[in-house]
């Protein structure tokens, strides 16, 4: 009978991961959090001269009204976001289940080049739906219907709607996936016991799906929480910051205005968001347990 291996040595296999976290991850966010208490600078007397400065950055940016502002907007892209995304990817999901097969196929592709296409090349894709020349003001004046500069008088509310079309496809794959483990024999004795689709979906379906929910929710929050190329070709954070997040200032404070130790700081602030989301996530999934 061979002998136990020693813990040490099972340990050990873990060792190349366990140094990849500390090298690409660990490392960087202690850096971080260092550098956001410091002066740290591009350019200027400060850029050769990195000194502590204790919580002058956090002092001033807790006194910064665009760093509420910036706040707000970040909450409402997410909000927005989660809502939009989750309500159309488990529609389509749910609706398409009931679908031939060459038709899941068409509505799925379609649905899925949001998700695959580049960053970039979707957000030149809705600047041109929502342009003042664009797609939708088009559609609207064929219908004689006034055009509206929807990127200058609904700056948010574009950026949201481009972010669902982004990341739609996302949210019916989770769903999709879900929904193929929701036992037919309940939902089929149910519709004979007279239960229509909206009792059966919050009687019998979401119940059953709500880890996929929960989880799909995380998700969206977390990858919409560091959304930057999106907003950034549509609008710039512009018109006079609507739409400036986060990760729009934070770029615009460490690069454009070269105080990359106020920039960090900024980051850790959505960094704190995302980790107080994370924990409300977890808290309420182990609840529903």
């Amino acid at each position: 009978m061979p002998g136990r291996v020693p813990l040490w040595k099972k340990m050990s296999y873990l060792a190349p991961s366990v140094l990849l976290l500390l090298v690409f991850f660990a490392v960087p966010v202690v850096l971080s959090v260092y550098f956001s208490f410091t002066n740290m600078a591009l350019t200027g007397s400060d850029a050769g001269s990195l000194a502590f400065r204790g919580l002058e950055n956090y002092r001033r940016m807790f006194s910064d009204l665009v760093i509420k502002s910036a706040v707000i907007n970040t909450l409402v892209f997410v909000v927005g976001s989660i809502v939009g995304q989750t309500l159309l990817g488990f529609s389509f999901a749910y609706l398409m289940r009931s679908c031939t097969r060459w038709v899941r196929k068409l509505v799925g592709g379609v649905i899925m080049l949001g998700w695959v296409m580049p960053e970039m090349v979707a957000a030149y894709c809705m600047s041109s739906l929502f342009h003042d020349s664009g797609t939708l003001n088009l559609i609207l004046e064929a219908l004689g219907i006034e055009k509206v500069s929807w990127l200058y008088a609904w700056p948010m509310g574009a950026v949201i709607v481009a972010n669902i079309w982004r990341g739609t496809a996302f949210s019916m794959v989770a769903y999709q996936a879900a929904l193929d483990d929701v036992p037919a024999e309940i939902e089929e004795s149910s519709q004979l016991d007279g239960a229509g689709v909206f009792r059966r979906i919050y009687y019998i379906i979401l119940p059953t799906i709500k880890g996929t929910i929960m989880t799909n929710t995380m998700l969206i929050t977390l990858m919409t929480l560091g959304s930057f190329g999106l907003i950034w070709i549509m609008t710039g954070g512009g018109p006079g910051g609507k739409t400036q997040t986060l990760p729009i200032l934070m770029y615009i404070k460490a690069f454009k205005n070269s105080q990359l130790g106020y920039g960090v700081a900024i980051s850790i602030l959505s960094l704190v968001i995302g980790v107080v989301f994370g924990v409300i996530y977890v808290k309420a999934a182990g609840r529903e347990e």
